[in-house]
């Protein structure tokens, strides 16, 4: 599946992606404060591609005017989403993009996708202590504060967190786009 919105593409991640996304994800502030490792190489961000990022709902998000993966946004059922009509949303963007409303923008219309397409009544998401940015695009995107949750182990890092939840329920959606 494909979405747009105004500037943006979202589409499937694909193994010619691999130079882009490691382009990005090589970065130390995009990973770790998510949860996960830089990326080593561009071998390694194609391994990411057939093992993370190829599944149904992850989508690279592209900039209309050249369709390059600069960032990711996917729906998936993890950690927070445990009924059958809730999903989870994670989302990362390449540093040289931050603070141009990428994130939000690609956010409102996955949100769209998941609430009208999907049938979903809740959305979750997730951030570590320490990502105020990323917490600051939930609250564009009308999540509220739900619970902290410490102690959190990250294999992928071998270190422990502190993590919070925030609900977007469809009823608030639904409330928050007639405003």
């Amino acid at each position: 599946m494909i979405l747009k919105t105004e500037r943006l593409i979202l589409r499937p991640w694909y193994e010619e992606d691999a130079k882009d996304l490691y382009k990005y994800a090589k970065d130390p502030d995009i990973g770790p404060i998510a949860g996960w490792p830089p990326h080593k190489s561009v071998e390694n961000s194609l391994e990411i591609i057939r093992n993370v990022l190829a599944v149904p709902e992850t989508y690279a998000v592209c900039l209309k005017e050249n369709n390059k993966a600069i960032g990711s946004i996917g729906l998936h059922r993890n950690d927070l989403a445990e009924r059958e009509d809730e999903l989870e949303l994670g989302y990362w963007l390449g540093k040289s993009f931050w603070g141009q409303e990428i994130i939000p923008e690609a956010g409102r219309e996955i949100l769209r996708h998941a609430f009208e397409d999907l049938k979903m009544n809740a959305v979750w998401c997730g951030h570590y202590d320490g990502n105020t940015k990323s917490r600051r695009v939930m609250e564009k995107l009308g999540f509220v504060y739900h619970h902290t949750t410490h102690g959190l182990e990250l294999p992928l890092l071998n270190e422990v967190r502190t993590g919070h939840a925030m609900l977007l329920t469809k009823e608030k959606w639904a409330e928050d786009r007639k405003c």
